[in-house]
């Protein structure tokens, strides 16, 4: 619960608009922080992340629960990832322990939503000794390609899209995520040179393509297309999103592309046409990875950022990936210069018109890079902020029967549609009785909440002796929000 009053702000915020964090568990690197501690500990440092990325105004987690075709969540398909337990296969001490469910009821209490990261094609990022003897590595080798010191599956193979689809659908059904999250790891990233060892797959599934490339392409296209419908046809409410590498295309190759000079693109390299999957519909959004500061000479963000949106039709949403690690870690004297992440934002204000932000990663995020959080706290995510909306005629339905207790508790009914379908949360707007009723205005937002009571007496920042209009609108599965139905006149005492 937040409620805070701040009098000038000197950037505009929106209502709506992503505020994400990747939660990257491959290699340790966000949680757990170490595959030796007891379950216990690793359920309460969730926690305790979930609880400070939620008191910074973030909105979504990006949950990753499949970095190399293992998992951290219950399942009957693949082991329990080594990155949990420290050995692949082998399951938690605690044997209720379920990293995604955990992600899922913690967040969702917090008004947060969970987008469950997966790798599609990547099996390995450790020595193929550490896979487990049942993984399906060793059940069908016919699947899988070696390709510099990794494992990947081929996606060239049918099998492989129907394995995925599989893993993904019995996620979906299973657990209560928002959306599923793809990454930039489509075919593996060049290495050293050497092309990636498909051309048996090539010659004996043509698909009716001569040119290899095209081939590949139409792989990852298919399968896209493929868990998109999956995904619309078992729960229409979840999104589909893709996080692809910055770069498209340089422009030197295709006029349609931007104007860099990057060593490997989507299109060429990595082979994912993500501007294809954005027009044809097949994702609901996508946040490119613009990991570069202003100014660099190969990719400029100032270049990027408009590309972008000029490029990605207004039927996906468009977020902007930014790496906060690189407060840190990089070396360029932009990145030295307090604060690289604040100069993207502010240019993002004055230039391009964008739903949101994802940040990489919570590790480095939470630790305040040259005074990100406060910029964020005290600026730009000052007010809550509630997720972009689906394009969907899925109505949200208004609460009633809203009340005032004599003993300054805020009351009302729960909302249940039809079907048994219960609100996601709630939003409890405080308008002073003097102003207009400006739902578009964030800083009317008193709190979002999972509870269907509030007691005003304990909200931080309430005026005393100020009168208010409180009201209460709900959000149901597709982020729609109801309109108002009943206004209570509160004066803070």
């Amino acid at each position: 619960m937040l409620f805070l009053l701040v009098s000038t702000l000197t950037y505009s915020q929106k209502k709506r608009e992503m505020r994400g964090v990747w939660i990257a568990t491959v290699a340790n690197i966000d949680w757990p922080s170490s595959r030796d501690s007891s379950s216990s500990f690793q359920k309460q440092e969730l926690v305790l992340l979930l609880d400070s990325l939620s008191k910074c105004g973030i909105n979504t987690v990006i949950f990753q629960i499949r970095p190399t075709a293992d998992a951290l969540y219950r399942s009957d398909i693949e082991p329990w990832s080594e990155w949990l337990t420290g050995e692949q296969g082998k399951s938690p001490a605690d044997s209720s322990f379920d990293p995604l469910q955990v992600v899922v009821e913690e967040s969702h209490k917090r008004c947060m939503e969970v987008h469950a990261w997966i790798n599609p094609y990547r099996v390995t990022n450790t020595p193929k000794s550490k896979l487990t003897s049942n993984h399906i590595y060793y059940k069908k080798p016919y699947l899988f390609k070696q390709y510099g010191d990794k494992i990947f599956f081929d996606p060239g193979q049918d099998e492989t899209a129907d394995y995925l689809l599989k893993v993904l659908k019995d996620i979906l059904v299973r657990y209560d995520i928002d959306a599923f999250h793809l990454d930039d790891y489509f075919y593996p990233y060049p290495v050293g040179g050497k092309d990636f060892p498909d051309e048996e797959t090539f010659k004996k599934n043509p698909n009716g393509f001569t040119n290899k490339a095209d081939w590949r392409r139409d792989n990852v296209n298919r399968i896209v297309m493929r868990i998109q419908q999956m995904v619309k046809e078992e729960k229409p409410w979840v999104q589909f999103g893709v996080s692809p590498f910055g770069v498209w295309r340089n422009k030197a190759k295709d006029e349609k592309g931007s104007d860099t000079k990057a060593g490997v693109t989507n299109y060429d390299d990595l082979y994912a046409d993500v501007l294809l999957w954005a027009e044809k519909g097949w994702i609901d959004y996508i946040a490119p990875q613009l990991y570069w500061e202003i100014g660099k000479t190969v990719a400029d963000y100032a270049v990027l950022a408009p590309w972008w949106r000029a490029n990605v039709p207004s039927t996906c949403q468009l977020y902007f990936g930014l790496y906060a690690s690189g407060l840190e870690v990089n070396k360029p004297k932009a990145w030295k210069t307090p604060n690289e992440l604040i100069r993207q934002m502010k240019y993002n204000q004055e230039c391009v018109d964008i739903e949101g932000l994802l940040y990489y990663s919570t590790h480095y995020f939470l630790r305040n890079p040259q005074g990100l959080l406060d910029s964020l706290k005290t600026q730009y995510y000052a007010y809550p902020a509630l997720p972009m909306e689906m394009k969907s005629s899925s109505e949200a339905h208004f609460p009633l029967n809203l009340r005032l207790e004599e003993d300054s508790v805020l009351r009302w009914d729960p909302v249940v549609a039809e079907g048994g379908e219960e609100a996601s949360y709630y939003v409890v707007y405080a308008f002073p009785d003097s102003s207009d009723c400006d739902f578009d205005d964030p800083k009317n937002i008193m709190m979002k909440t999972t509870e269907t009571a509030v007691d005003l007496k304990k909200i931080p920042g309430w005026k005393k002796s100020v009168m208010y209009n409180l009201t209460v609108t709900s959000v149901n599965r597709f982020r729609k929000e109801s309109e108002p139905y009943e206004f209570v006149l509160y004066i803070g005492k």
